[in-house]
């Protein structure tokens, strides 16, 4: 790909490039962008001729794209998402902070801390517009590293060279079993009982998965593994349904508990914590908009533990005030 190929690219281009790629089809492109059919593939020949290098198989199940193409639909997909952005900043009202962020949660926060972040922004700061995204904690650093996300929560993780890393909270983790367990907030259970029953447990490479490996090991037991998934909700169904116990941070279970679905308890014998902390990336300008979403997602989770809410996890000016960490 030249630098004169570039330097020919326009908006339009990429949003055609983009959108097929999305849809999978020239003519629905058309329809997403308001445009005849004929102008859309236009504009895919034209950005092909000029990069040298074809950006899509035409096959019977539609567009797809060419690895090169793949590579294009990425940085496009970013430079647009970039451009949208800078025009968000450019025209705020005046005194009010506008922009475009895109937060990562752990999908085990969502429940507590998805709405009501979106609705603190929506009072404080309606110019911001805010996209929560989720996944497991790997890749939602790694998508802090390429630059899809502006902030995310992300866990054990004390510091990283592309960066910045702020401490919130440290969070126990729960044994889930059916409710014919028994098990109790109050009688915390050891980890050789645990692995003396089939777990269901994460997929490995999941940050999770390696905690529980981790105090398998210092209990000096070894697990018998009945089923594996990236799903938490799914890890919580086949224990609701007896195909093991499981192990998961205390506010992704609290509902069910409620609920009557799970009984659980904490980890003891090693007792088993995990960190989570505040990622961003150390490189370029922080814009104001993505400021003020990381003083109020803070805000939030210093609120859930202090309200009760999050009742599993620790400040970090109260750890150990309980003896309960090791």
């Amino acid at each position: 790909m030249t630098g004169e190929g570039w330097d020919a690219v326009d908006i339009k281009q990429l949003k055609a490039l983009v959108t097929v790629a999305e849809v999978g089809s020239v003519t629905r492109a058309a329809t997403v962008l308001h445009l005849v059919q004929p102008a859309v593939t236009r504009q895919i020949r034209t950005l092909e001729e000029e990069l040298g290098v074809p950006l899509f198989e035409r096959t019977r199940q539609g567009m797809r794209p060419t690895e090169a193409g793949a590579a294009v639909v990425e940085r496009a997909r970013r430079a647009l998402h970039e451009l949208e952005r800078a025009r968000a900043e450019v025209r705020p009202t005046p005194g009010e902070v506008s922009g475009i962020v895109t937060v990562g949660l752990l999908e085990s926060t969502l429940g507590l801390l998805a709405e009501p972040l979106v609705t603190a922004m929506r009072e404080a700061h309606p110019g911001v517009q805010l996209r929560v995204m989720t996944a497991y904690s790997g890749h939602l650093q790694q998508w802090l590293d390429d630059g899809d996300l502006d902030l995310s929560l992300l866990y054990n993780l004390d510091r990283a060279p592309s960066l910045n890393v702020r401490p919130l909270v440290r969070e126990r983790l729960w044994v889930a079993a059916p409710p014919s367990a028994g098990l109790r907030a109050e009688r915390p259970v050891p980890f050789a009982e645990v692995a003396a029953r089939p777990l269901v447990m994460p997929t490995s490479g999941h940050a999770l998965r390696a905690l529980i490996e981790s105090a398998a090991a210092r209990a000096g037991v070894r697990i018998e593994v009945a089923a594996q998934t990236n799903s938490m909700p799914v890890q919580k169904q086949l224990a609701r349904a007896g195909h093991g116990w499981t192990v998961l941070p205390g506010v992704g279970i609290a509902e069910d508990v409620a609920a009557g679905q799970l009984s659980a308890a904490p980890l003891c014998e090693p007792a088993a914590w995990r960190s989570i902390v505040l990622g961003t990336p150390r490189t370029g300008r922080t814009p104001p908009a993505v400021n003020v979403v990381a003083q109020e997602l803070v805000r939030q989770v210093n609120a859930a533990v202090r309200d009760g809410r999050w009742p599993s996890a620790r400040l970090p000016e109260t750890e150990g005030e309980d003896g309960s960490d090791e």
